[in-house]
């Protein structure tokens, strides 16, 4: 029995990591996902990952023309279609902008971001730069130019930089509650705590698990920081549900007890294309008072328009953006690219994940544009500069990789 029990546990593992019979945990499926994952050259995955930006930039601005086509006069169609037009081809630029940068190059500029950014926070209740809209307190203005723009969407890439520069940087202190933990959640709760207050409780919270989700990834331990969060997060919760009246409106939405137009006309929107769709430039539903359908819950549009077809379509590039954003992560050799890389591209795929939800019935309502699809300026450029950085960063490694081996 002794030889044999020998025999099984020297036993020469498979190429795939797993003996044959062993019972599979949850931790070694993530550990075996993590070797198939990682790549030599990150900038292999890394093209996949352009392509597929690049397909849901194309297939984006199809579906807003398709809005435009039916909501707008002649007139104002041409305006829309050269505006997505250019938005999205200044999207393509900073994407590859940012891919020829990376976030080394921004590294030395990171404290005077912050500044900016916590300015530009703050700037959204100061006349003459607040630019109120439904309420809500989320859009800085430029005076006398009309063009605005919502801090927070940009305050979560600066976070994400700062946090994994911080964490490098701290060495052994980062496990260090008191002198690693302690000041960058205070910085991350004083930056959440205004985007909380525009009011934009689920964008504040979409920070909160970005900025998170890099520091744990970046060294933090788990346990502390996981007390942290569900109290930090279970409190807020539970204090807007009693408290704010918006969010106590939204949280009875979800669970039934009372009924919004707009979430029960959109699910119908979501419902009514069957497999196929009611075909391109034929969706109803936005001609039938259902506001935001363009931006906030465009995923409805797409399943109107294309079905099923079309929304498996877009939850496939979805899902091939987070398997090709893992794999370049994990091939990136330099930690703080590697964690700048991850905190960026998680902050892309989460706001995507939050969107399809809230859109399906699964999250309470939040307004909250999908990636590359939905309409808004902002959003896009801002999406475009995540994912060109996290670009840049498997650009630098890739040529490490072959100045050392030519």
């Amino acid at each position: 029995m002794a030889r044999g029990a020998s025999c099984a546990i020297d036993a020469p593992v498979p190429p795939g990591g797993i003996r044959k019979g062993e019972q599979l945990t949850i931790t070694g499926f993530l550990d075996n996902l993590t070797k198939r994952a990682e790549e030599h050259d990150p900038l292999r995955p890394a093209k996949r990952l352009f392509l597929v930006a690049m397909a849901l930039c194309g297939l984006g601005f199809l579906i807003q023309i398709s809005h435009a086509a039916t909501t707008r006069s002649p007139e104002e169609f041409l305006g829309e279609v050269c505006s997505q037009l250019v938005f999205r081809m200044v999207a393509v630029v900073v994407l590859l902008v940012c891919f020829r940068v990376g976030p080394t190059r921004l590294r030395r500029f990171l404290p005077h971001l912050v500044v900016l950014v916590g300015g530009l926070l703050v700037g959204v209740y100061v006349e003459p730069f607040r630019a109120m809209t439904n309420g809500a307190n989320r859009w800085f203005e430029i005076p006398f130019t009309g063009f605005r723009f919502q801090p927070s969407e940009l305050a979560r890439i600066v976070i994400v930089l700062w946090l994994a520069d911080r964490c490098v940087r701290l060495g052994p202190l980062v496990f260090d509650l008191k002198r690693g933990v302690t000041p960058m959640l205070t910085l991350v709760c004083a930056f959440a705590s205004l985007i909380l207050f525009e009011t934009d409780f689920g964008g504040a919270m979409i920070f909160l698990i970005c900025a998170l989700s890099t520091i744990w990834v970046g060294g933090v331990r788990l346990r502390p920081l996981g007390a942290w969060v569900f109290a930090t997060c279970g409190g807020a919760i539970v204090a807007a549900s009693l408290f704010v009246p918006h969010m106590r409106e939204r949280i009875a939405i979800f669970l039934g007890q009372i009924e919004n137009d707009q979430i029960t006309r959109s699910l119908d929107a979501l419902s009514s294309g069957a497999i196929v769709g009611a075909g391109y430039t034929h969706g109803a539903y936005r001609n039938a008072g259902v506001p935001y359908l363009e931006s906030d819950y465009v995923f409805a549009m797409v399943g109107e328009e294309l079905g099923l077809v079309g929304m498996w379509l877009v939850l496939a590039l979805e899902l091939a953006f987070l398997w090709f954003a893992l794999r370049m992560v994990l091939s990136i050799r330099d930690r703080f690219e590697a964690l700048a890389s991850f905190g960026l591209l998680v902050s892309v795929a989460l706001q995507a994940m939050v969107h399809v939800q809230v859109v399906s019935g699964l999250a309470p309502p939040k307004g909250m544009t999908l990636p590359f699809l939905s309409d808004g300026g902002t959003s896009l450029i801002v999406t475009s500069l995540a994912v060109g950085l996290a670009l840049g960063a498997a650009r630098k490694t890739h040529n490490e990789l072959y100045a050392c081996n030519p």
